[in-house]
């Protein structure tokens, strides 16, 4: 019987040991959250609420890393799932305009196709996916082209946040020497 019983230990042991995982590393890019208001659920907690919740933005955050990012790394011309890993998603907790056009409250993935002047930002339906290479645009809501903004100061990590602007948002993303806003209004 005290072999049965050692046998057994030895045995449970054994499988508990090789079916433990390893943490995995840490990714170069890590996801981060951006709210609109911004620090949103910090002052729920806090009871310091004024405006309601408009949206809230997932993405990963890649560094320059010694890299030249517009026109080599990111291609001109070709989409960008804005960020790094999974593509990046917006979700709208009520209904906004966005360039004249009314889009539903809901989660939508968000691309840009860079120029050099110029960035489309798109809007589409497809979510939980990684990276752009399953972009379909038939599944596109909103494209809207806004002017680069060029920068002095050199952004070293990709950045996504929101600034109150008169009767909205705006949706800023920064990167190297780049910056791009989208406005969001409430109807």
């Amino acid at each position: 019987m005290k072999i049965l019983v050692t046998t057994v230990l030895a045995l449970l042991f054994t499988h508990f040991s090789y079916s433990q995982s390893t943490v995995p590393a840490l990714d170069k890019s890590p996801m981060d959250v951006s709210y609109c208001p911004a620090n949103y659920p910090l002052l729920k907690v806090q009871d310091k609420i004024t405006d309601p919740l408009v949206a809230r933005v997932i993405y990963s955050r890649p560094q320059i890393d010694g890299r030249v990012i517009f026109g080599n790394l990111l291609e001109y011309g070709k989409v960008w799932r804005l960020g790094a890993n999974e593509a990046t998603e917006i979700e709208f907790f009520q209904n906004v305009v966005i360039n004249n056009r009314k889009i539903k409250k809901g989660k939508y993935t968000l691309y840009a196709i860079l120029q050099p002047d110029n960035w489309t930002i798109i809007l589409n339906r497809e979510l939980d996916t990684w990276g752009s290479f399953g972009y379909d645009s038939t599944k596109d809501v909103l494209r809207v082209t806004l002017p680069v903004q060029k920068q002095t100061d050199s952004t070293e990590v990709f950045s996504m946040y929101f600034d109150k602007s008169g009767k909205g948002y705006i949706l800023n993303t920064i990167w190297e020497n780049v910056k791009v806003s989208l406005p969001i209004l409430l109807p």
